[in-house]
């Protein structure tokens, strides 16, 4: 049976959410880049589809930022996504090449999952790849599905995940398997092995 709307509260943005958004620096950037355009937060709020209220909470680093949302704010700032984790930008120019060191990845903690962006020196990138760490134990710790406008692309590189979906089954994923998807297709991905699963999360 396909699950129903997702109803419930987010319980993995806790402390340690909070401590990684300091130490990434999130809401000072998202501060400044709206500063440096000069827009007001009713004015972010329209040019990125997210509220004023969240935006003013992620600048102050009191909100974790969902996936989908993070995409919005770089949608409305037109900025990489990954450059909301660095002020770093490297200018886009062919036969660009990124090697990402175990350990040096930016690493970003969302309401449910771990994400470590790769090849984040790499700016108007036509991919985004992602090493995910899927946190979340049940469906009921997701608000809402998960959206965005991409077509995405996971692979599992260790444990077992449950890949819910709208208007399809839920589907198990082990070790090796894979899942291509919309984006824009509420989603949402839980652990259901003893550790937590980590997947390759490429979004295009």
């Amino acid at each position: 049976m396909t699950p129903a709307p997702i109803r419930g509260h987010k319980t993995g943005a806790g402390a340690a959410s909070a401590e990684a958004l300091r130490k990434l620096k999130l809401g000072p950037r998202v501060k400044g880049l709206r500063s440096a355009r000069g827009w007001t937060l009713n004015e972010a709020s329209e040019r990125t589809g997210l509220s004023r209220a969240s935006i003013s909470k992620i600048e102050r680093d009191e909100m974790s930022p969902t996936f989908d949302a993070l995409r919005k704010l770089a949608v409305g700032f037109e900025i990489d996504i990954t450059e909301l984790f660095s002020a770093r930008g490297a200018a886009a120019a062919s036969g660009r090449r990124s090697v990402t060191r175990t350990g040096e990845a930016k690493t970003y903690d969302s309401p449910n999952y771990t994400l470590k962006a790769l090849a984040a020196d790499l700016t108007t990138k036509a991919m985004l790849p992602f090493e995910t760490v899927v946190r979340a134990r049940s469906l009921d710790e997701f608000a809402d599905w998960d959206r965005h406008e991409s077509e995405d692309f996971m692979y599992v590189v260790s444990g077992t995940m449950t890949f819910y979906s709208e208007h399809y089954e839920p589907v198990i994923l082990e070790t090796g398997d894979s899942v291509y998807f919309d984006g824009r297709l509420g989603h949402a991905c839980v652990s259901t092995g003893k550790d937590a699963a980590v997947a390759l999360w490429v979004s295009v």
